[in-house]
């Protein structure tokens, strides 16, 4: 009885093991888009009253979570019934983050214009700001869920041909670091000007540590997520690029002679700016289209 016990125990401990090792692996090769889902989060969670910026944040969390639960199940059975469909969503997904990095870089040389408006100033009811509010909520969410998809597709796909109860343990753990660890993070970062504001505000002497430390993290907080941002965009090209060249042998061969980033960097690129162009081509015609009707 006491053999049965401690050879359970052996089996778990090396479970486990295995699951740490592989959830190395598979954060290694989600650290990328986890970034970008921090970049965006942060982003998408500024610009509340102060107040609001924690209750706004919880709520996308648990929406957040309420995507985990619906993806993790489908992706599982997808491993489970029709692993080659894994590469195939893989690539799919590599398609829409390639187009999104180098949608936002387009952007970035070429804005688009917008019309130059006096500001005006208008009353708004307490029930307007909360439905703009839902509305960012919600926004938030569906970009959550795209993202999520990806980290757990990618975390999938490098555990895949490991037995079923280790990519569940450690597909789920991704997943959950992907909702509390970057939420969390998230939260740090945009109170970071209200820390800031406290530290000033704690004593009256001027020019004190508290005062410099505290003006440090208020002019600190607009810079962090402006570099969020460029961090975000190049590691969309990179997590697209590393599936491509990942999944796609001709692409794998043809830059087997260049370092691996450098390598994911540029096949995420130009795959970005060819997607980038298809859909501006198919823009173009569908507003002509339009305006002919």
């Amino acid at each position: 009885m006491a053999s049965g016990i401690f050879a359970l125990l052996d089996d778990i401990a090396t479970l486990m093991d295995d699951v740490a090792v592989l959830g190395k692996i598979a954060g290694k090769k989600t650290a990328g888009i986890l970034g970008d889902d921090l970049a965006v989060n942060a982003e998408k969670a500024s610009g509340f009253m102060s107040d609001r910026e924690l209750p706004v944040l919880w709520a996308i969390m648990k929406g957040s979570a309420l995507n985990k639960l619906i993806i993790l199940p489908l992706a599982f059975l997808l491993s489970a019934f029709l692993p080659w469909a894994i590469s195939i969503i893989l690539i799919i997904g590599g398609l829409y983050l390639a187009y999104e990095g180098a949608e936002k870089i387009y952007e970035f040389f070429f804005p688009h214009a917008h019309p130059k408006e006096k500001p005006k100033l208008e009353e708004v009811s307490e029930e307007e700001v909360l439905s703009m509010e839902k509305e960012k909520i919600k926004s938030a969410i569906v970009t959550d869920f795209i993202l999520s998809v990806e980290i757990v597709i990618i975390a999938l796909g490098s555990v895949t041909g490991e037995p079923l109860v280790s990519q569940i343990m450690v597909v789920s753990l991704i997943a959950l670091v992907a909702t509390v660890g970057v939420y969390g993070l998230v939260a740090l970062i945009v109170r970071m000007d209200e820390l800031g504001a406290r530290l000033i505000a704690m004593n009256e002497k001027k020019d004190s540590i508290s005062d410099k430390f505290g003006l440090f993290l208020v002019s600190a907080l607009p810079k962090v997520i402006k570099s969020l941002s460029v961090i975000g965009t190049l590691a969309l090209l990179l997590v697209s690029g590393g599936i491509f060249v990942h999944n796609i042998h001709y692409l794998h061969d043809l830059l087997a002679g260049i370092p691996p980033m450098l390598a994911e960097f540029i096949a995420g690129l130009v795959v970005g700016i060819l997607v980038l162009l298809v859909v501006k081509l198919f823009s173009t015609l569908w507003r002509k289209s339009r305006k002919g009707n």
